[in-house]
């Protein structure tokens, strides 16, 4: 299959819990002839628990393209979709920024816990589900630290977990690992696969690594230099579910999946 070769999702498929769907999409930014275009015109479907990373130079319009997703910005052309509808903040989608955006007078547990009671969560299952997130981003027993206690690279962690805490069908991150050390990034990396691989959820992922672009995503999206349209759709044809990274990063596979994108981003950011 070629780079080009992704079919349309089946008009059923767009209207999924968790599908996204872009159409002629362009947004700029300004007022009269002081006008930005950040990106665009861009169209991209999403089916319901595909894992799609978009990639490219900075500046392209990655970060746009996912505010348009979860809602906080309507485009200046063309229309967004998720699950069938238009997206409104704090609607169907988790999100997770650059920086944490905690809130440091809640402790750790607390910040989970707000994103409990707003996801409506029984609050008898608080604990049991406070323990279980924490766990899952490798932060076991820290639920009555203070935010200011705790490194930057836990408190990502923490926004992660309060990302997951609604059970939300689409998830969208914005570079979330870049200020994390490499160790750290690779596990929250295998972590976000597993559990998006088992419960289903949608995913739209921001990077400028061509490395965790391949190892994430079903399919990833190169995107131009400002302003950001489609230069490259890659399907990743990789082993999902439970499968050994270390063996996954260290294939011939990844390695050529890898090297593709990595030369497309270059030719985007030359051209």
């Amino acid at each position: 299959m070629s780079s080009r070769e992704i079919t349309e999702a089946p008009a059923a498929d767009t209207a999924r819990a968790g599908s996204v769907r872009l159409d002629h999409v362009t947004h700029r930014y300004g007022r009269g002839g002081e006008t930005f275009t950040a990106v665009g015109p861009v169209d991209l479907t999403v089916p319901a628990g595909d894992f799609l990373v978009l990639v490219g130079p900075s500046g392209c319009g990655k970060s746009t393209l996912l505010r348009l997703i979860a809602g906080f910005e309507r485009p200046t052309h063309g229309s967004v979709r998720v699950s069938g509808a238009e997206p409104r903040p704090g609607g169907t989608a988790g999100m997770v920024f650059q920086t944490p955006r905690l809130f440091p007078w809640r402790t750790v547990g607390g910040n989970i816990d707000l994103a409990l009671r707003y996801a409506r969560v029984d609050r008898a299952r608080w604990p049991e589900r406070r323990a279980e997130l924490l766990a899952r981003v490798g932060l076991e027993g820290t639920g009555k630290r203070r935010v200011w206690e705790i490194s930057g690279g836990q408190r990502q962690r923490v926004a992660i977990a309060r990302a997951l805490a609604a059970e939300n069908p689409l998830l969208l991150l914005d570079e979330p690992f870049a200020a994390l050390d490499a160790l750290t990034r690779e596990r929250l990396q295998e972590d976000l696969r597993r559990v998006t691989d088992r419960t289903g959820r949608t995913a739209v992922f921001v990077t400028h690594s061509a490395d965790e672009a391949v190892f994430l995503g079903s399919r990833v999206v190169v995107l131009t230099k400002s302003p950001g349209t489609v230069a490259l759709d890659l399907p990743i044809p990789l082993p999902r579910g439970d499968v050994d990274a270390e063996e996954l990063r260290g294939s011939a596979e990844f390695a050529e999946l890898r090297a593709r994108v990595s030369h497309a981003v270059k030719a985007a950011a030359a051209a």
